[in-house]
């Protein structure tokens, strides 16, 4: 669940907005306001902020989205019931509203239009109320059991422009891919089939990787600025853990069963975080290759 919070003075460009038959507009909850049509509406409004006429930004629109995966759960009665106990948690009391459902769109949503002048011809405060929002929404989010979705998962991508394009189409390979590999060789292959080629920053002239970049489409982006989860130290973390479960699960079933396992399944090498072995496990360090190479000139 997601709130955009809009602060005007034009009840009657919100109410039009709001019940335009484009939408397919559903009045689903009110109260204080003749809703016979838009005109009732917007006199009702416009007639409450007399009380209090020296406010110029008496409108709070505000929409509240959900994710489309909540959609058999959000009947009209569960939605009104949402919108109410967000009202009353952003400490909006007493005053007139509409709660209008549009279904233009996939994703389940609702706008709220509210006088800021209560029924008492006193200001609600807009005080710090997109981030009390944001805290509340989440709060709900969680007690009616709804779906969390991280915001570039709200992302349309087919309205996207280069570069973010490309970078949206990074991230979701990503988060396909890291679930389905137990290390960075596996990772690398699967991005490589998405058309993603993968790079490594190296700490000054040593082998220890400080460092993720991933490519594609001719555009460059390091991992933590696809996303947070995306840098070099979380995924590897993430490949560990992917890697030790695997591992486990044979032991277990090696003991339990008494299943023959060869031992090179049980030898897979975890990505070095820090330096020393390789990042993948399978070359020798920089300090191994140049005592090979000291050996070989010994030879001669």
């Amino acid at each position: 669940m997601i709130a955009k919070i809009v602060i005007g003075n034009n009840f009657s460009g919100v109410v039009n907005y709001l019940l335009n038959e484009e939408k397919n507009a559903e009045i689903i909850d009110y109260e204080g306001v003749r809703t016979k049509d838009k005109s009732s509406v917007i006199d009702s409004f416009n007639t409450q902020l007399k009380l209090n006429p020296n406010v110029k930004n008496a409108v709070y629109h505000i929409s509240l989205g959900f994710s489309v995966q909540d959609i058999d759960k959000l009947t009209n009665e569960k939605m009104n019931e949402i919108a109410r106990d967000y009202m009353s948690r952003m400490n909006i009391h007493d005053t007139q509203f509409i709660a209008v459902r549009h279904y233009d769109k996939e994703h389940p949503h609702i706008h709220l239009c509210i006088n800021r002048i209560d029924n008492n011809g006193k200001i609600i405060t807009n005080k710090n109320d997109r981030y009390r929002s944001s805290k509340i929404c989440k709060e709900l989010t969680r007690e009616n059991g709804l779906y969390f979705a991280s915001g570039k998962e709200n992302v349309k991508r087919n309205r996207l422009k280069e570069p973010d394009k490309t970078k949206y189409e990074i991230y979701d390979a990503l988060q396909q891919c890291i679930p389905i590999s137990n290390n960075w060789n596996a990772l690398i292959n699967n991005l490589q089939q998405k058309g993603i080629e993968t790079t490594f920053k190296y700490k000054g002239k040593s082998n220890q990787v400080e460092g993720v970049r991933f490519c594609k489409n001719r555009y460059h982006f390091n991992g933590s600025k696809i996303d947070r989860q995306f840098s070099f130290l979380k995924i590897s973390q993430l490949l560990i853990k992917k890697y030790e479960a695997e591992q486990s699960e044979i032991q277990s079933k090696r003991k339990d069963n008494n299943i023959h396992v060869p031992k090179i399944l049980l030898q897979v090498p975890i990505v070095s975080l820090f330096g020393g072995n390789s990042l993948f496990g399978t070359e020798e360090s920089e300090q191994e290759r140049q005592q090979s190479r000291k050996k070989k000139k010994r030879k001669l």
